[in-house]
This record gives structure tokens, C-alpha cells and sequence, in this order.
């Protein structure tokens, strides 16, 4: 990493990632020990309780709960607001905080990553915050600070899991289907929140469905009507019960089931939490990127577009694409293959990627995605056979047939009949996809 001036050592293992301060971006060039934010909050109370929030939910299994003391957001720094990002323990909710820029004072936002741990001192400092406090937070180099006329509490940068970084891409990708289906008011938001089972109370799913007054939970599809399974794990935000001022429902562009978003308006600050389509399944499993991945050429144009990145908050895949002399469909499937590595994740806000800075690892796409290293193996090995618009797939010992579908493929094997196509291609629909030139 030392050609993109990192001012420490980034460092990855099988298990987990440490995360070097990134370089600050800036008119000026390079920093090498930069600082993200240094001043106030004008909306401290909802500062505080937004990051209590994303340690809340960090430290949550809301499958089989059982303790966890995961409590370690990821901060980055895009020039207009910072954002902070978590997944639950057991990998099922995505939640990331926007403090935007009307929320902060005194100090310039710059332009980073880091991951740091929201300790048992740093969480009992922010939970005693009342909207009549000052709160000062230093976000740089030696990790997060924050400060009241009384108090202070200081978290050093910490390891990264590594599950988060592939959880990071697919929920990029998963998040990319989702739309604002409706916006309900802070009086009705409040009402539902209040009423949402506690983390421990798992078992109850529905239809979050607009009504003239506000929202109910129903118990079938109805227009603009998104589907939640698992509505405990949407508990995290009760902590904002009093700070609502409003709550957009997120859903796929179809009333039909699956992964589901809903976000919150505090003072000065934003909350999305996003749900995977089962709190039985977790982001890290997902293999949204899988046929993006199989893409031909798509390395060398996420290498390319590496390059151009800077700390974007939302990325203009137009605008990149010209300045990488690249279609727009190759620089949307590169934009996955950086997504699959942490670094570019999707705000359902804006309909538009953004960039996070993490260590660029050669090996990781193939060390996370095995089912596409083994399609490669059969293509390499000529074991793809057309007849029209059929597919014989041998791989190892076996055979298997695939077919085109109005949807797109359809195989014969195990992994096929037990997942469909809902958690990304099987290996043999990969290599067809490989074979064919189709994968995007």
C-alpha cells in the first residue's frame, strides 16, 4: 500500500483486516497523516445516540442471539459528511450512519478510512449526552475521539473481520436493487418503531405497507407494500425513538419478498438499516457479485478505476466512465469488483455508489468466491458442451445440465435445487456464463 502514501501499514488476514489510516485526499495532493474531522457536533444528542445505535446493533446476533462484544464501525471520510458503517454480529443487518455537514461545526471534513471500537468507555460517554451538551469528536490517525467540558473517551484503530469486507460487497450489490417505495411523517415514524418486537423477539415478519395516516405491518403484498422478515431487526432504532423526523421504507422495484432498507432523519444525521431477505442468511454469503465477477476484462478495468477514485460520496458512473475511456456497463461491473474488495459500497439514498478505502488485495476475489474459481476450472478444462439452448457441465466426476430460462439459467445440481438462483449462480451456470460471454 505504500504507493497510495498510507501513513501506517495495512495488514490482511485469513480472518480478519487491519485497516492503515488512508491517505488524505485533498486539492493540496496527499497527506500522509491526515485527520478526518476535528470540532463540534451541532446536534450532539443525535450524534451520541446514532453511533450508541450502530454499537447496538454490532454487537447483536439477531439469529440465535447469544453476547458478542463486536462493537468496531468502519469511519469514512468523504469531504461532505462521514460515514460510519457496522454489520450485526451474526451478519444479517447492515447499518451505516451519515453525519452530514450541517451536523458538524468547527472544522473542515477531509477525505480517509479507518475502523475503530466503540469500547464500553467510549459507549457510556456517548450515552450520557443530552441535546445541551458539547460534544467534540477528533476523527484521524490515532482513531476517534470524543469529548464533553467533563469527559473524554479515545478508541485506538482496530482489526477489521474479514467476513466484513465480503459483506461489504454483496450488500453493494444488494442494496443496488432497492428503491424508496414511501416516506412516512415523525409522528407515525415513532409510532412504529415504538411498536417493533425487542432484538431478542425474532418470529414475526410482514408487509410494511403506507396507509393515508402513516404505516402498518400487513400480512400480504399490496402496492408499494415491502417485505421484512424479522422485523426485531429493525429494534436498533428505538434508541432514536425521540429524534425521528422521518422514516423512508426501501424495497426491490416489485412488490415481491426480499431485502428490505429503512431509514431515519435525525437532526443533523441520517440512519439506513438494511436487512438481509432472512435474518437466517447474513451478507457475507450472499454471492450478489458472482456474475459481475466472471466478466471478461473486468480486473483490469477495477484496476483502472482504482486509480481514479477519490473518496466520492457518490459516485457519477457517466463521468468515470469517460474519464477511464470505458463503457458504462464495464464500468459498472468494475465498480463491483471494487465493491467486492470493501471499496465502493451503495447508498439507496442516492442511488449511487460511494467509495470507502480499504487494502487492495490481488487474491481476495478468488479467496472469497470460490464457486467462481471452480467455473473457471471447468472452462479451462473444455468441460462446457452446447446443444441449442441446453448446457452439458461436466466438473470432476459429474454432469450437469443447464438451461436458459425467461429469468436466466436453471441447473440441474444439489446447490441449484437448494438455492435457486437467490444467493448468486451456481458454479456450473457460471461457467456457461463464462463460456458464453454472458456474465455481467
Amino acid at each position: 500500500m505504500s504507493a497510495r502514501g498510507y501513513a501506517t501499514e495495512s495488514e490482511a488476514t485469513d480472518s480478519s483486516l487491519s485497516l492503515a489510516l488512508a491517505p488524505a485526499l485533498t486539492p493540496a495532493g496527499l497527506t500522509a497523516s491526515p485527520s478526518f474531522f476535528h470540532g463540534f457536533a451541532t446536534e450532539p444528542r443525535a450524534v451520541a445516540q446514532g453511533l450508541v445505535t450502530l454499537a447496538d446493533i454490532t454487537a447483536t446476533r439477531y439469529f440465535q442471539p447469544a453476547p458478542t462484544t463486536m462493537r468496531d464501525p468502519v469511519l469514512t471520510a468523504h469531504g461532505d459528511r462521514l460515514r460510519a458503517e457496522v454489520f450485526s454480529a451474526d451478519n444479517s443487518v447492515y447499518a451505516r450512519l451519515d453525519l452530514l455537514s450541517s451536523g458538524l461545526d468547527g472544522g473542515d471534513i477531509a477525505y480517509g478510512t479507518t475502523n475503530v471500537d466503540i469500547g464500553t468507555t467510549m459507549r457510556r460517554t456517548l450515552a450520557a449526552i443530552t441535546r445541551t451538551d458539547l460534544l467534540h469528536l477528533d476523527v484521524g490517525t490515532d482513531g476517534l475521539t470524543a469529548a464533553t467540558p467533563s469527559t473524554s473517551a479515545v478508541e485506538r484503530p482496530v482489526t477489521m473481520p474479514d467476513r466484513w469486507v465480503r459483506a461489504l460487497g454483496n450488500a453493494a450489490e444488494l442494496h443496488a436493487s432497492l428503491v424508496a417505495r414511501f416516506t412516512i411523517a415523525a409522528a407515525p415514524a415513532r409510532a412504529f418503531v415504538a411498536s417493533l418486537p425487542p432484538a431478542t423477539g425474532g418470529g414475526r415478519d410482514g408487509w410494511l405497507t403506507p396507509t393515508p395516516t402513516g404505516m402498518r405491518v400487513a400480512p400480504r403484498a399490496s402496492p408499494d407494500a415491502v417485505h421484512v422478515s424479522g422485523l426485531h431487526r429493525l429494534s436498533g432504532l428505538k434508541r432514536l425513538l425521540t429524534q425521528l423526523q422521518s422514516l423512508t421504507v426501501y424495497g426491490p422495484s416489485d412488490a415481491v419478498a426480499g431485502g428490505a432498507a429503512v431509514e431515519v432523519e435525525i437532526p443533523g444525521s441520517r440512519l439506513l438499516i438494511a436487512l438481509t431477505e432472512s435474518a437466517t442468511r447474513g451478507y457475507s454469503g450472499e454471492g450478489a457479485l458472482l456474475a459481475s465477477l466472471a466478466a471478461t476484462d473486468v480486473l483490469d478495468n477495477a484496476a483502472l478505476l482504482s486509480a481514479l477514485l477519490s473518496f466520492d460520496p457518490h459516485i457519477d458512473i457517466d463521468r468515470l466512465a469517460a474519464d477511464a475511456a470505458l463503457a458504462p456497463a464495464d464500468t459498472r461491473e468494475a465498480l463491483a469488483v471494487l465493491a467486492a474488495s470493501g471499496r465502493v459500497g451503495w447508498d439507496v439514498r442516492e442511488q449511487a455508489f460511494f467509495h470507502r478505502e480499504l487494502p487492495d488485495d490481488p487474491d481476495r476475489i478468488d479467496s472469497d468466491n470460490p464457486r467462481l474459481v471452480r467455473a473457471r476450472r471447468i472452462v479451462d478444462a473444455a468441460g462446457v458442451r452446447r446443444t441449442a439452448d441446453t448446457w452439458t457441465v461436466e466438473a470432476a466426476s459429474s454432469a450437469h445440465i443447464v438451461r436458459a430460462t425467461t429469468a436466466g439459467y436453471s441447473c440441474t445440481c444439489v446447490w441449484y435445487a437448494r438455492h435457486g438462483s437467490s444467493r448468486g449462480p451456481c458454479a456450473h451456470v457460471l461457467a456457461v456464463m463464462i463460456a458464453e460471454g454472458t456474465a455481467s
